[in-house]
């Protein structure tokens, strides 16, 4: 009973004096916390480094993105839609990308797979290539430069990869002991299968998901303004790109 009775009291203490708080901290503390970067009058401004620092920062937005590497509609819609907002608020989204669509697999022998991809085969080198480089840098924050330069170029992935390849300094030839090894073909069986288990399944391309979940209005409104689709969904302190959003007629 003690013990939750100072409990109680520390509580209500800790509360007073959050709502107390005055500017009073040098200006290195001030994304130091929510309630001092308030305090400050400095919020919006804090608001990237403390969703990064704190531990108990709201969790990403979960968006996933469903594409075919060369078709027009995915590269109109990562180059106007997804580049954009990736680049003024990532450190929100949890960014899955599956480079899939709608091809075909069949399974040819043990631990291989063959694809018929939409847009033809230089499609399933380029969904390829994207699947490898997805696993060999691991990091959207590497892996999502490599995509947004390959669907700048649009076409000939076979091109397009080893020129971004020398632009980002990355191995092009692990690359490609990926996609014609037995480690591509399992890769790219992975993004069948998780394609596979969208609900509802995959009708056209490009398919998004946001936090597990496609419906008709989420896809228009990614199409039309992913930013403030994830800004309205993130439930953290808004980054300040979010903000210049929302005064933007």
């Amino acid at each position: 009973m003690k013990t939750f009775l100072a409990m109680v009291v520390f509580s209500v203490f800790w509360l007073s004096t959050v709502s107390s708080l005055t500017c009073d901290f040098p200006s290195n503390l001030w994304c130091s916390s929510t309630e001092i970067a308030r305090a400050c009058k400095v919020e919006q401004q804090c608001a990237d480094r403390i969703s990064a620092d704190s531990g108990t920062r709201a969790p990403k937005v979960n968006f996933g993105v469903y594409y075919e590497c060369i078709c027009p509609d995915s590269i109109q819609f990562i180059n106007s839609q997804l580049s954009p907002t990736f680049l003024k608020i990532g450190s929100i989204i949890n960014l899955e990308l599956v480079p899939y669509g709608k091809a075909k697999e069949k399974h040819v022998e043990l631990l291989k797979w063959e694809s018929t991809c939409h847009h033809g085969q230089d499609e399933c080198l380029g969904n390829l290539i994207q699947t490898c480089v997805i696993h060999i840098l691991g990091n959207m924050s590497k892996i999502y430069p490599f995509v947004d330069c390959m669907e700048q170029f649009g076409m000939w992935p076979d091109t397009s990869g080893q020129t971004c390849a020398e632009r980002l300094g990355v191995d092009y030839k692990a690359i490609m002991n990926c996609v014609d090894g037995p480690l591509g073909s399992k890769l790219e069986h992975q993004m069948a299968v998780k394609t596979d288990k969208l609900d509802p399944p995959l009708t056209s391309v490009p398919w998004v998901t946001l936090n597990g979940v496609h419906t008709p209005e989420i896809q228009n409104e990614a199409e039309t303004d992913l930013l403030r689709l994830i800004c309205d969904t993130y439930t953290g302190i808004k980054p300040k790109a979010c903000q210049q959003d929302k005064s933007s007629p």
